[in-house]
């Protein structure tokens, strides 16, 4: 069944009670891969809802011309092209970031949560419950990745947005910031997840 009209209920969802990473586990790859700053994580958090929500509402608009048996490599082709835009324009703003994100951007065409939410949402519903729903789903997953940030560069690196925090004197964890730290702090996000989930729930 189609929605009528968008909810605020479909955005807030995404963004805590079923967030696609403290609750789903998708796109834990760039999640645990580009985490290591609060730059690289705000940079691949809002691609990835760019991408989201533009590719939902094209599908959401096109479902009734897509073939059931060729979906998937529609859904692909449409995704493919809004993550090229990404690119582009994050090449535009910012060479360095889009050097440092690597492959990782590129990679965004086969993360679960967007076609996840082209093929269970997007392609059932109409196009305002479908944007509302796939920005919910972005936010949930730029709150995780900038969540991981965070934590990794300050505690990491004891620095935020590459800005110094506590001085020379500082001993940097630089464990956070290698990929097995990442490990960590993804365990530990997981558990005040479901303490504060306990709580308010």
């Amino acid at each position: 069944m189609e929605k009528e009209a968008p909810s605020l209920d479909l955005i807030l969802k995404g963004l805590w009670k079923e967030n696609p990473v403290f609750v789903q586990l998708l796109g834990m790859c760039p999640l645990l891969a580009v985490s290591n700053s609060v730059k690289n994580a705000l940079s691949m958090g809002l691609a990835t809802t760019f991408v989201l929500v533009f590719s939902a509402a094209l599908v959401s608009l096109l479902k009734r011309l897509i073939p059931k048996e060729v979906r998937m490599g529609c859904y692909i082709l449409i995704i493919a092209s809004f993550v090229t835009i990404a690119e582009y324009v994050m090449q535009a703003i910012s060479l360095e970031i889009h050097r440092s994100l690597g492959a990782f951007t590129s990679l965004i065409v086969v993360n679960c949560i967007i076609l996840g939410q082209a093929e269970s949402f997007s392609s059932k519903h109409k196009l305002l419950p479908s944007v509302a729903h796939a920005l919910g789903r972005g936010a949930g997953f730029s709150l995780a990745i900038l969540c991981m940030g965070i934590i990794r560069e300050v505690v990491g690196k004891g620095s935020f947005f590459e800005i110094p925090l506590f001085g020379e004197q500082y001993q940097a964890w630089t464990l956070l910031i290698l990929p097995s730290g990442g490990f960590f702090v993804l365990a530990l996000l997981l558990m005040l997840y479901e303490t504060f989930s306990k709580e308010s729930g």
